[in-house]
C-alpha cells in the first residue's frame, strides 16, 4: 500500500482547521445552530483539565456528536484559546484511513513547533473507523499530559467494550442520547408558547415531575408536536431539514439504521449473515413497546436462539434498542428472565421503517411508552422496570436501589378513557395494595385530561397528558444536569 505524503495529510488538516488561517474571530461551522441541553455539562469537562483523562463522547448516528464538538472549539476560541492550539480531524475521512493518531498530531506539533508540554486541545471525530483507536489513544493521553483528547464515535459498541479493556483509568465515557421532547420544542421555538412554568423549591428525590410543575397552555397543539417528535424529531438535522421532514423514512432507514446494521455492527463482531440481524432488527422495532421473549423473537424472525442473544446485545450497545426486565406482582424479579419488553431508544426509527404515525394510530400507545422510556435514556441513575402478572401489568416500575421495593409507578396510556373507565386502573389498585411502598398519587398518562384529585379504591390517580409528561421528563433530567454543573463551578470558586 502506497503511503500518502504528508504535504497532502496537511493540507487536508489545514481545510479541516480553518480557525488556523483565519482566527478566533473566524466563522466555525454549525456555530448559529442551536446547543444541545448536554452542550454545558460536556464542555464543562473539557476545559476542566485537572483530570488528565480523554473524554470519549458515544451516541446514537446522528444525534449531534459532531455539532457540539464544533460548538466546543467556538467555545475554546471565545474564551481565548489560541487557534493554533485546536486541532480537529475526522477520521472518517479517507486520508486518514489506517494513519496512527501519534503521527497526526506530530504533523500538528511539527507545524506549530507545539512540544509535549504544550497545552492542546485535540478532537477525533468518529475515532472507531481507526482499528485499536483505544490503545492509540491512552498512549497518547500517557505521554501527553498537558494535551486534552476528545474522542466521539457512533459504534457505541466497540467504544463500551474496548475503552473498558485498554482506556480503564484513562477515558471519561460521555453519552449524547437523541433529542427529548423538552429540546425538541426548544428547537422549534414552541417552548414559551406552549410550556407554563411554575417552579417550586423542593428537595423531593422522587420521579422528576415533582420537581417542577408544568402546564399546557395549549394540549391539542402540543399533542400535534408530539407525534411529530414520534416520526422524526429525536434527530437534530432533521428538526431544521425540509426535506428531512417531508421523507423522514429515507434519511433515519438509509443513514442511521442501514449503516449501523449494515456496516458499523457486522465490521465489529464480523457478522456474515447481515439480513439475519436485519430481520431481528425489523421484529424488533416493530414490536417496541412490547413484551417478546426469546423463543418468540426465534419463531417470528427466523433467527436461532443463542444467535439472538448475541444480536441483543450487539443492537443494546450500539443504542438502537433498550431492554427492560419483567418483575412480578410483588415486585420480585424472575430468576429466570423468559420475557421482557424491547423499547427503540428513538421512536423516529419506527415510523421510518413502517411509516408516519397520526393520532389514531393502532400503535400510539406502545409508541409514546416508547418515547416516555427515551426520556429517561437521558438519566444514569434510575432502575427502571415493568411488572406483569395473570391479571394485570404496570408500565414502569422504579425499584429504589436499596431494599428493592417500589417507590413509584407510571401507568403509560394514549387515552381518556381510564379517568372514566376505573375499572382500567384495576392493576394500579392491586400492585399498590400489594406493595405499600409505592408513594402516591399514582401518575397515569392521557391523551388530553390533567387531574390531580383523583381516587379509585383508596389509592389516589394524578392524570397527566402524555405529551406532558414527556416533556416534563426531559426538562427535568436536564435542569438536574445544569443544576450540577453550577453546583461544580460554585465549588471551584475562590470564597469572597
Amino acid at each position: 500500500m502506497l503511503e500518502i505524503a504528508k504535504e497532502d495529510i496537511l493540507s487536508r488538516l489545514q481545510f479541516d482547521n480553518p480557525w488556523w488561517e483565519t482566527g478566533r474571530g473566524g466563522k466555525v461551522i454549525y456555530e448559529n445552530t442551536p446547543r444541545r441541553k448536554y452542550f454545558a455539562a460536556f464542555s464543562q469537562n473539557i476545559v476542566d483539565t485537572s483530570v488528565r483523562r480523554a473524554i470519549v463522547l458515544m451516541g446514537p448516528r446522528r444525534v449531534g456528536k459532531t455539532v457540539m464538538v464544533y460548538h466546543t472549539i467556538r467555545l475554546l476560541l471565545d474564551s481565548g484559546i489560541s487557534p493554533e492550539n485546536i486541532l480537529y480531524v475526522s477520521l472518517e475521512t479517507p486520508i486518514y484511513t489506517g494513519l496512527p493518531l501519534e503521527k497526526i498530531l506530530g504533523y500538528f506539533q511539527e507545524l506549530f513547533n507545539h512540544d509535549r508540554n504544550s497545552e492542546l486541545f485535540v478532537f477525533f471525530d468518529e475515532i472507531q473507523y481507526l482499528r485499536e483507536w483505544e490503545i492509540h489513544l491512552k498512549s497518547l493521553v500517557d505521554s501527553f499530559p498537558y494535551c486534552r483528547f476528545i474522542a466521539t464515535g457512533s459504534a457505541a459498541a466497540a467504544l463500551r467494550l474496548k475503552s473498558t479493556e485498554s482506556g480503564a483509568g484513562r477515558f471519561s465515557d460521555y453519552i449524547l442520547p437523541p433529542l427529548t421532547f423538552a429540546e425538541y420544542l426548544m428547537f422549534i421555538e414552541k417552548e414559551d408558547e406552549l410550556i407554563d412554568t411554575d417552579i417550586h423549591d423542593s428537595e423531593d428525590s422522587g420521579y422528576p415531575s415533582k420537581k417542577y410543575e408544568f402546564v399546557s397552555k395549549d394540549i391539542d397543539q402540543l399533542n400535534e408536536i408530539f407525534i411529530d417528535y414520534l416520526n422524526f424529531g429525536g434527530y437534530p438535522e432533521a428538526v431544521f431539514s425540509e426535506t428531512i421532514r417531508q421523507d423522514p423514512g429515507q434519511y433515519i432507514k438509509s443513514d442511521i439504521i442501514d449503516k449501523v446494521l449494515l456496516r458499523d455492527l457486522p465490521s465489529l463482531y464480523g457478522i456474515s449473515d447481515i439480513q439475519e440481524l436485519n430481520r431481528l432488527f425489523t421484529t424488533l422495532a416493530y414490536n417496541s413497546g412490547n413484551e417478546v421473549s426469546i423463543e418468540g423473537l426465534s419463531q417470528s424472525s427466523g433467527v436461532a436462539k443463542n444467535t439472538i442473544k448475541r444480536y441483543l446485545e450487539y443492537l443494546e450497545a450500539a443504542f438502537l434498542i433498550r431492554r427492560v426486565e419483567r418483575i412480578d406482582q410483588n415486585a420480585k424479579k424472575f430468576k429466570r428472565a423468559v420475557c421482557f419488553k424491547v423499547y427503540l431508544t428513538n421512536p423516529s426509527m419506527r415510523a421510518a421503517l413502517f411509516g408516519p404515525l397520526d393520532a389514531d394510530s393502532k400503535v400510539m400507545e406502545a409508541m409514546t411508552e416508547t418515547a416516555i422510556f427515551s426520556q429517561w435514556q437521558h438519566s444514569k441513575m434510575i432502575e427502571l422496570y415493568y411488572a406483569r402478572w395473570k391479571t394485570g401489568e404496570i408500565d414502569i416500575v422504579h425499584l429504589d436501589v436499596a431494599n428493592q421495593s417500589p417507590s413509584w409507578i407510571v401507568e403509560v396510556k394514549w387515552s381518556d378513557r381510564p379517568h372514566s373507565s376505573h375499572s382500567e386502573l384495576d392493576n394500579c389498585t392491586e400492585f399498590v395494595k400489594r406493595n405499600p411502598s409505592v408513594s402516591q398519587p399514582i401518575l397515569v398518562t392521557s391523551k388530553t385530561i390533567r387531574d390531580h384529585d383523583f381516587s379509585y379504591k383508596d389509592v389516589r390517580f394524578h392524570f397527566e397528558p402524555a405529551s406532558l409528561y414527556a416533556y416534563v421528563l426531559g426538562a427535568n433530567i436536564l435542569r438536574n444536569i445544569d443544576n450540577k454543573i453550577k453546583q461544580s463551578r460554585a465549588r471551584a470558586l475562590p470564597p469572597e
